[in-house]
């Protein structure tokens, strides 16, 4: 059988009708560059952001239909605000305020109080995940996914529920962190199983693309391939989702950052100057978009010869704990550079699972109860009862 072309695929979205019903996605310029990799097809549908929740019939629409493509063995749809949609011959009108018992309308975001900002939309959650956090680092190679792993494993440790949402989408390492291998099952709907190990629930890319091949993805495919590995798996009930963040601050961690609501995230730097530079512009980038930080893992913190006992500050020492004392967020806690880290990271035998009596361990369930008490407080903060003032 022939390769699926993209040609096939835009001439068969031609048969999906625009938002208003008065032409098809494709010649309406709403569809992004459509990428096909192992028979699978991705690409995204840009509409108006308030319509968004409304439009996702749509979305489903061009999904099934390029699905019925011979040779197509899944597709991966999102919708996506990136720029703004082209105006079809009739203006895309905004959805009608819901009415008051008073028979007035509910005053949107443009009758906001004088002085006051407007309301940002409400961030849609997953079934069953009470709390999802982000762990990210300005840079690469500092041990981020080892953290989110043993992080992952401290949180089931003290006695949570827990998945881990592998957003590397260039270079994703849970497959191999966790030691596992296969392809996801699709259940009812459009859903999927997530992989488990170690009692933990995951999902990654790495399960879906060949570790060979390359991802060239641009930020609408990055934005809807993550979205759907958040909400089309069957997560089932979680305490907490882990999610690991890909270095930097680029489209993965705004897609995260704008539309998921993270109860907050954890950087993870080295000591040295030059790691703490890059960390303090993911910092930067949590709180510009209003994402509570729960504070800084200084990783690769000091090594102790195992033949000597003697301490060695290879990176320096100390330079996250003062990053975050400057700032003002939490430090929570130094992990060592050891050997077996290492090996148990390569082996896919984390050290929290294989380990749990060790320093190390202790080390990471320590971090990963004080993530919790914040989550917790948080969870007592707005489950107290708030006023609500309503402009009529």
């Amino acid at each position: 059988m022939a390769d699926v072309t993209k040609e096939q695929v835009l001439e068969k979205l031609k048969g999906v009708l625009g938002p208003d019903m008065d032409g098809n996605i494709v010649d309406m310029g709403l569809v992004s560059d459509v990428f096909i990799s192992d028979s699978k097809v991705y690409f995204s549908i840009t509409v108006p952001a308030e319509r968004a929740r409304e439009l996702d019939p749509l979305r489903a629409a061009a999904e099934r239909v390029v699905k019925d493509i011979p040779g197509v063995k899944g597709a991966m749809v999102a919708l996506t605000a990136d720029r703004k949609a082209p105006s079809s011959s009739a203006p895309v009108q905004r959805p009608a305020a819901a009415p008051s018992h008073s028979g007035h309308a509910h005053a949107g975001p443009t009758h906001a109080a004088p002085g006051q900002r407007p309301a940002a939309p409400a961030k849609s959650g997953i079934p069953g995940v009470g709390a999802i956090i982000a762990v990210a680092s300005g840079k690469g190679g500092v041990g981020k996914s080892t953290t989110s792993v043993n992080l992952a494993l401290a949180l089931k440790a003290n006695g949570l529920r827990v998945g881990i949402l592998d957003a590397d989408i260039y270079g994703p390492s849970m497959p191999r962190l966790l030691k596992i291998s296969g392809r996801p099952q699709q259940i009812e709907g459009r859903m999927i199983r997530p992989m488990e190990n170690y009692g933990l629930k995951v999902m990654s890319m790495g399960f879906l693309v060949d570790e060979e091949v390359a991802m060239i993805w641009r930020g609408p495919m990055i934005q809807s391939a993550l979205l759907q590995m958040l909400r089309e798996v069957a997560w089932g009930e979680l305490d907490v989702l882990v999610v690991d963040m890909p270095p930097g601050t680029g489209d993965a961690q705004l897609t995260m950052a704008q539309q998921v609501p993270l109860a907050g995230a954890v950087i993870v730097s080295t000591p040295q100057d030059l790691a703490l530079v890059d960390a303090r512009k993911g910092l930067a980038m949590f709180r510009k978009v209003e994402v509570p930080v729960f504070g800084i893992v200084e990783n690769m913190s000091y090594f102790i010869a195992p033949d000597t006992g003697k301490r060695y500050d290879i990176f320096g020492h100390g330079g996250a704990r003062k990053e975050a004392e400057r700032i003002g967020v939490p430090f929570l806690g130094e992990v060592p550079l050891t050997i077996g880290i290492r090996e148990t990271s390569d082996a896919g035998t984390p050290v929290v699972a294989c380990e749990p009596d060790s320093e190390i361990a202790r080390v990471y369930r320590e971090i990963a109860r004080k993530v919790w008490d914040q989550i917790s407080a948080q969870k007592a903060d707005t489950s107290r009862a708030m006023p609500s003032i309503v402009f009529e």
